[in-house]
């Protein structure tokens, strides 16, 4: 269930309908085998004893996560030495794919709170599958059937681009990526994984998706490629994201633990996805428009003359 153990027999779960249904199932299952169990909503905390909390869920989430992606690196080493040169998976690979990818699922139902290190497992998994699957074998999204194949702006007008609750450094710049560059007019929505986005919608990082993860690119990357976005400050906002979403330093941005801070911090303020967004969004608006300024050559200062004092006229 995901809940955080507090002393000795004191499980904490966010209060939510959801978790609230789980701790009384459980209960009712305690209580069924002869022992005794309360379930109760904790109004008293503290600022820093919440704090804490939270930041405990995100820590065993993170762990979690990392031991799911070194899990699939190790796999995917394998795949590349006994499967060079094949096209077709052995139904091993299948099942070992699909093992995976419900760990994943079952790690995302359990983060409450947008735990590092799920964007690097869906990275790591996307090129997984890209050794055992022939690209061509890959169904695509059900949200985006009725999609151009293009990429071209002018056939992404007025669309609904949905992509997962609890939005990070990457879904924040793409959603501004988008509705600056691609979309003027575009909504946004959220789903947990590209199965409940809605039919007409577009879908944007989430697992299996044309707009996600694709080899050592993230999102905003392969949004940036797909529609040809030539510009010096979003190549120098692409490495911040790339930098803070992959956690590989490859381009060693300077900017990249600044934003990094900013952005846990509006999650930490924010609860509201929507609110969340449209926060990230102005911060990576702001960035922008300053490496564009700083980009730009410098305009010429106007200088002051001075003339000669003349004499009276006579």
């Amino acid at each position: 269930m995901g809940a955080v153990v507090v002393k000795q027999a004191v499980y904490v779960l966010p209060d939510s309908p959801g978790a609230r249904e789980d701790f009384e199932w459980l209960k009712a299952e305690i209580e069924t085998a002869g022992g005794q169990a309360a379930v109760f909503a904790a109004d008293n905390l503290d600022a820093s004893s919440d704090a804490a909390l939270v930041e405990e869920f995100r820590r065993l989430r993170q762990a979690a996560y990392a031991e799911l992606a070194r899990d699939v690196q190790r796999a995917g080493g394998r795949a590349a030495a006994r499967r060079r040169g094949r096209s077709r998976r052995p139904p091993t690979a299948r099942r070992l794919l699909e093992g995976f990818r419900q760990r994943l699922t079952a790690l995302e139902h359990v983060d409450f709170f947008g735990s590092a290190g799920r964007d690097r497992v869906v990275a790591l998994l996307g090129q997984l599958e890209q050794r055992l699957v022939a690209p061509r074998s890959h169904p695509a999204p059900k949200a985006s059937l009725n999609r151009p194949a293009s990429s071209s702006p002018q056939d992404y007008r007025h669309c609904l681009w949905v992509t997962r609750p609890r939005p990070g450094v990457d879904r924040m710049a793409s959603a501004w990526l988008i509705r600056r560059f691609i979309d003027r007019e575009a909504r946004f929505g959220f789903a947990a994984d590209r199965d409940a986005v809605p039919r007409d919608a577009i879908p944007f990082d989430m697992f299996g998706v044309e707009f996600s993860h694709h080899g050592e690119h993230c999102t905003f990357e392969t949004l940036s490629e797909s529609f040809e976005i030539r510009d010096a400050a979003v190549t120098r906002v692409a490495a911040i994201v790339h930098d803070l979403d992959l956690k590989d330093s490859r381009f060693g941005s300077p900017e990249a633990p600044a934003i990094g801070a900013v952005i846990d911090g509006l999650q930490l303020a924010h609860a509201d996805d929507d609110a969340l967004l449209a926060q990230g969004m102005t911060l990576f608006d702001a960035l922008y428009r300053s490496f564009e300024q700083s980009g730009r050559p410098p305009r010429p200062r106007a200088v002051a003359r001075s003339r000669k004092r003349r004499g009276p006229k006579r």
